[in-house]
């Protein structure tokens, strides 16, 4: 059985994460402890509030490079929400701008929509060759958020939602991957790809890079 590490850097709602995880088959751990973390299979970054706050929870745990070290190492890396948005550039709230991780080029602005926030299912549009996507492409994921991406980094395969625009709505970038909407939300369709992700993990005798 593969082990997750949830990063515990002080972020709320987390418990659903970590049993809709356990739930797709992994073994699951909440904890911020560097070495239990390296020595977890795959690592997933939960995200819930503003940008700011987040990323300064990050930062008081180490997050913020322990997270680009994964990243660098190509160690399997789960982003949810604000766990995606930090993986951007930076963020821009309330007229402040705020450095993320920056893994990927870009900033993460208000969205552009009549209503906000955007809460609900929404379909999503995938790259054919998505394996975050496998057997829910043409599913519904439940968004909370106010907040996205809109410039697709390079490199990378972008699925897109539309929310007045289109925006970022979940990144593959070789090992890691980041999704705007709640897996643990969304019903059999996040449960789904919450499998996917552990089916991704290198298995027993491959290499890790």
């Amino acid at each position: 059985m593969s082990t997750v590490a949830v990063l515990d850097y002080g972020a709320g709602n987390v418990r659903s994460a970590v049993r809709a995880v356990a739930a797709a088959g992994a073994e699951v751990v909440l904890t911020a402890d560097r070495a239990v973390i390296d020595a977890a299979d795959g690592l997933l970054v939960p995200g819930v509030g503003a940008y700011s706050a987040v990323m300064t929870g990050l930062k008081r745990v180490g997050g913020d490079d322990l997270i680009r070290s994964w990243h660098e190492d190509q160690r399997p890396l789960l982003g949810i929400c604000v766990g995606l948005q930090v993986f951007f550039a930076r963020g821009e709230e309330h007229g402040e701008k705020t450095q993320g991780i920056g893994l990927w080029p870009g900033a993460v602005t208000a969205l552009d929509a009549p209503v906000v926030p955007h809460m609900g299912w929404s379909q999503v549009s995938p790259p054919r060759t998505s394996q975050m996507f496998d057997g829910v492409a043409e599913e519904r994921f439940y968004f909370v958020h106010s907040y996205a991406a809109t410039e697709a980094p390079e490199n990378t395969l972008v699925t897109t939602a539309t929310h007045g625009g289109s925006f970022v709505a979940a990144v593959e970038d070789g090992t890691t991957w980041a999704a705007q909407f709640h897996p643990e939300k969304s019903a059999d369709a996040g449960a789904r790809l919450l499998r996917n992700w552990l089916a991704s993990f290198p298995q027993a005798g491959e290499e890790r890079h």
